[in-house]
């Protein structure tokens, strides 16, 4: 038990180090110019806005995922426990929905600006 745990370690921090190092040494030796740097900003720029849209849109998805898989989940429930009412509870359902789906395409609307206009 005691070999895993210091293999793991080790094995931790090989990566910490392996990701940490070319960083600082490619850091270190480069003398950016005010064009360069400009030019460099942009990239950065683009990439966090392209990295937090894309989370953005990837929690909105799986939220409105796992919304929906309850809220179809119950209704089916519900139908079985009283088949009489299925009717309400079917509309009732596709309303709560319509609703999720709703909220999923304004973030989708926001991702887009964010890309777009900002």
């Amino acid at each position: 038990m005691n070999r895993k745990k210091t293999f793991a370690f080790a094995l931790l921090l090989t990566l910490v180090l392996a990701v940490m190092l070319p960083t600082a040494i490619f850091a270190a030796d480069t003398a950016l110019t005010p064009e360069t740097a400009q030019i460099e900003a942009d990239a950065q720029s683009v990439s966090g806005k392209s990295l937090g849209s894309g989370i953005a849109i990837g929690i909105a998805a799986a939220g409105g995922a796992i919304g929906m898989g309850i809220a179809v989940g119950k209704s089916a429930e519900g139908v079985s426990r009283q088949p009489e009412a299925a009717g309400q509870i079917r509309s009732s359902m596709m309303l709560g929905l319509v609703f999720i789906e709703t909220a999923i395409i304004y973030a989708l609307l926001a991702v887009i600006l964010i890309i777009f206009v900002l």
